[in-house]
């Protein structure tokens, strides 16, 4: 008789948290309505009006949009534990690199590459998960220390260095590395806007 009624008991739970994730979906819907009335715009474009692209944190502390004051439409944003440049981050530019040319409106001059990260990040609870962070980062655990991930402001010093030793990403992009602090509610710019690499044209 155990096992049934166990069992059972378990559907009642199982039927509990989807009527939970029902109202959450419910309440989400209902927002979109809202939004598709009042806030919607038809015929945007896939080209981000600022001429601007942001690697963030997927901490929900840290949404660009809001931190940023971002627009809908504004920026393309990639956001991934941390805000780091990785190499799942580089793909995913690539890709969007290559539907940008699809659609005849490939980045050129001008284009802003941004590095936003955060204090009181949970990426430094990783540090007794050696494996998944060099995994995350596509490196050997023994370079870990060049990440810094406990200091934010190393990090993204660190990341925008390595974006521009990237030899497959445009030297005219400009790139810049900030810091957001969840007690403050504001961003220091670690790493001022600057050319990706210098042109090296004569």
């Amino acid at each position: 008789m155990t096992g049934p009624i166990t069992r059972h008991r378990g559907i009642e739970s199982s039927s509990r948290e989807a009527i939970l994730m029902n109202g959450t979906v419910t309440t989400l819907t209902s927002r979109n309505a809202d939004f598709a009335q009042h806030s919607f715009v038809p015929g945007a474009s896939m080209m981000p009006a600022l001429n601007t692209m942001v690697i963030g944190c997927a901490d929900p502390r840290v949404d660009p949009a809001h931190v940023l004051g971002l627009a809908s439409g504004e920026a393309l944003v990639i956001r991934n534990i941390g805000g780091r440049f990785t190499p799942a981050a580089l793909q995913t530019m690539a890709a969007l690199r290559a539907i940008a040319q699809a659609e005849g409106a490939a980045p050129g001059p001008g284009f802003n590459l941004i590095v936003l990260q955060h204090t009181d990040c949970g990426i430094t609870r990783l540090g007794g998960q050696p494996e998944l962070l060099a995994t995350t980062f596509g490196i050997d655990e023994a370079d870990l220390p060049a990440k810094a991930v406990n200091d934010p402001r190393a990090a993204v010093a660190a990341d925008v260095a390595a974006i521009k030793d990237n030899p497959f990403l445009p030297a005219d992009f400009i790139v810049s590395g900030l810091v957001y602090d969840v007690h403050t509610g504001l961003i220091d710019t670690v790493v001022a806007p600057s050319l990706l690499r210098e042109s090296t044209a004569a």
